[in-house]
């Protein structure tokens, strides 16, 4: 019997589609402009946590299967101006897998507005931010794809809603490697994926200066508590010529972060599926950033596997995290 999850060459992404499937599919766009037309979402990207470890791969499809559905999954594209409607249109029994090109409009408005969407953290929404080969950063463009249609899209976010059955659900596990440390408390005027002035400990500074002046390591995030979870923002660059530091994910004000440190947290056994039963998740990612810093290309990372992401997806948008759909 053909496998439907994991990384697979195009040919028998294709046969899969072909066969009528539900997939989310992750690769690069060349890979998956040669897939035919189905009912399938996809987002660009060519970085992997694959079963036998971290893969870089320009001509294979990670594939993840939808199955178990009360009824046919519905798959749309959303722009910037609907986005907002995503937990409202989304099924009251079931869940929502989301894929955002990053650096489009609906990656910025999800990140800055995504807590106070109507119906958000009352419906599961799992996804992943699109992206490319960092090697060809400024000459190529994050994409997703609808695939009944087969329209590729910079701009548009594309969500495939999945109603379950009454005796299924779906949950959501975000694994975390990182905690907040027990340093300063450093906090923000506004909701800005750039920043020039903080507040720490109460006292307004440049945030470049505070952290060039620590030596820190911009490997490690910045980690606020939002309502009980560890939620990382993530260091792009400190600009000191500007005065200026580039965040991956947006600070918000009326939190308190801190620089982060190792939790040591993995996946307990209980997430990722019932192994015992052979039920893997129907959804899984990891943050590039995790790929890169921790030199996962070549490497295991435990048992969860799925595209290695610009940004995650677990309600809002994360940072160096890992998501997990799984329904039980």
């Amino acid at each position: 019997m053909m496998p439907k999850e994991g990384l697979m060459p195009v040919a028998a992404v294709a046969e899969l589609i072909r066969a009528g499937h539900y997939l989310s599919l992750a690769g690069d766009e060349a890979a998956l402009r040669q897939l035919p037309l189905g009912n399938w979402i996809g987002g660009t990207i060519p970085y992997f946590m694959a079963a036998t470890g971290g893969t870089v791969s320009r001509d294979q499809v990670f594939v993840q299967a939808v199955t178990g559905f009360a009824s046919p999954p519905r798959l749309r594209l959303y722009d910037p101006g609907t986005l907002p409607q995503l937990c409202r249109n989304a099924p009251d029994h079931g869940f929502s897998l989301l894929i955002v090109p990053a650096f489009s409009a609906c990656h910025g408005d999800f990140a800055r507005n995504a807590p106070n969407y109507e119906d958000m953290y009352l419906k599961p929404l799992a996804g992943w931010v699109a992206g490319t080969h960092l090697d060809d950063a400024g000459h190529a463009t994050p994409r997703v794809v609808l695939g009944p249609s087969g329209e590729f899209s910079a701009e548009h976010a594309v969500v495939m809603d999945v109603e379950l059955p009454p005796e299924r659900f779906a949950q959501i596990d975000i694994i975390n490697p990182f905690k907040p440390g027990d340093g300063d408390a450093i906090s923000f005027a506004e909701t800005g994926f750039s920043v020039d002035t903080c507040f720490v400990n109460g006292e307004p500074m440049p945030l470049a200066d505070y952290l060039s002046n620590l030596g820190v390591d911009t490997r490690l995030p910045l980690v606020a508590d939002y309502c009980g979870a560890s939620v990382n923002v993530s260091i792009k660059q400190i600009d000191m010529g500007a005065r200026r530091v580039e965040l991956y994910a947006p600070v918000f004000p009326g939190l308190n972060y801190r620089l982060a440190t190792p939790s040591g947290e993995v996946a307990p056994p209980s997430v990722g599926g019932d192994a015992s039963a052979g039920v893997p998740p129907t959804f899984a990612c990891n943050c590039i950033l995790n790929f890169l810093y921790e030199g996962l290309e070549g490497q295991r990372a435990g048992a969860l596997t799925g595209p290695a992401t610009f940004g995650e997806i677990g309600y809002q948008l994360l940072n160096q995290t890992q998501v997990v759909l799984t329904v039980r």
